[in-house]
């Protein structure tokens, strides 16, 4: 099993206007039969989330208030993962005109059209803190805090690595956790611009769409979405330093890394020809593509500029163009 847990947001995820189906409930119950575990992350305040939806008990961890509340629903603990902003801060808000302020363990929140007056607030107090949207929601919390910093917490918690879970969202404030995740699936109601940026997009919206996720876990691992997350991974990922491509140079004064596809043809581009054909020459550039990116037709492809009487720009232009029809344009 490469997928240990699934982490999904409440609002247009798994609910729909506020309620979870019963079809819903049952998905994800299945998916702890699997045994793999769930975590939520959601917006919401923990006493409004209680209040809308009995059954946090499905989950092994709820991340609450954007990230800036953990919550272990079989103890009923509460862990704050950041300090509210000052009482000046919320009434000070509400004075100015912001209406529907609420005020959580850490967040407060308001909605548009007051972003503005907010961030005037932020600015004239002198505080440290960011506003983040969730449709028609503006949360208010301390820099740094989002939903890919609370779901890091309640996976150490779990003994848990990002690189063995699934993470589904539907708005603006799921691109942190969903980068953060292995795999990014957004279901179909979600805004455009976050679908652009998944790995896998439903076909049913909202909580049909995370219990068709949930089915496909079970049922296939995700196993059909290997290609996809192979290419994305290798095209924009971040590898570990020992995986990296070094472009060094025939004397060894250079010390350029490359942590993926995208910024090897950016390097590629601007080292001296002496250096790049160093490199391919000397079967480098072949040999990262075959032991690292794993891709013997574009290891291939680096032999056959090796063994050609190619200059350096021919050879550059060649390989990435093999790159960017394999990966940059398919990822």
């Amino acid at each position: 099993m490469r997928y240990h847990a699934l982490a999904c947001d409440y609002d247009g995820t798994i609910a729909w206007d506020g309620a979870v189906s019963e079809n819903t409930v049952l998905a994800l119950e299945g998916l702890r039969k699997s045994g793999r575990k769930l975590i939520l992350v959601t917006g919401r305040e923990l006493d409004d989330l209680i209040k809308v939806f009995p059954r946090l008990d499905l989950f092994d961890r709820v991340v609450a208030e954007n990230g800036a509340l953990l919550y272990r629903p079989a103890t009923r603990q509460e862990r704050p993962l950041a300090e509210r902003p000052p009482d000046e801060f919320w009434q000070q808000l509400i004075k100015r005109g912001a209406e529907r302020v609420s005020v959580g363990r850490v967040i407060v929140a308001t909605w548009r059209p007051h972003e503005t007056t907010a961030v005037e607030l932020i600015r004239d107090l002198g505080l440290e803190l960011h506003v983040i949207f969730n449709k028609g929601a503006v949360m208010i919390l301390p820099s740094g805090v989002n939903k890919a910093t609370g779901l890091n917490v309640a996976l150490e918690e779990l003994g848990l690595s990002p690189h063995n879970v699934v993470g589904v969202g539907d708005a603006e404030n799921d691109h942190a956790f969903l980068a953060l995740c292995e795999c990014s699936v957004a279901v179909e109601n979600a805004l455009d611009t976050l679908k652009e940026r998944v790995d896998w997009v439903t076909k049913q919206g909202h909580g049909d769409g995370t219990a068709e996720l949930c089915q496909a876990l079970v049922a296939t691992d995700l196993s059909f979405l290997e290609d996809r997350l192979h290419r994305r991974k290798y095209a924009e990922g971040e590898l570990t330093p020992d995986l990296c491509f070094y472009f060094r140079g025939p004397d060894g004064k250079l010390n350029a890394k490359a942590q993926n596809l995208a910024i090897f043809l950016q390097i590629a581009e601007g080292v001296a020809d002496e250096t790049w054909l160093f490199h391919l020459k000397n079967g480098d550039i072949s040999r990262w593509f075959r032991n690292v990116i794993k891709d013997p037709e574009l290891a291939l492809q680096a032999e056959l500029m090796e063994r050609g009487d190619v200059n350096a720009e021919e050879s550059r232009k060649h390989i990435r163009s093999q790159i960017e029809h394999r990966y940059i344009l398919a990822a």
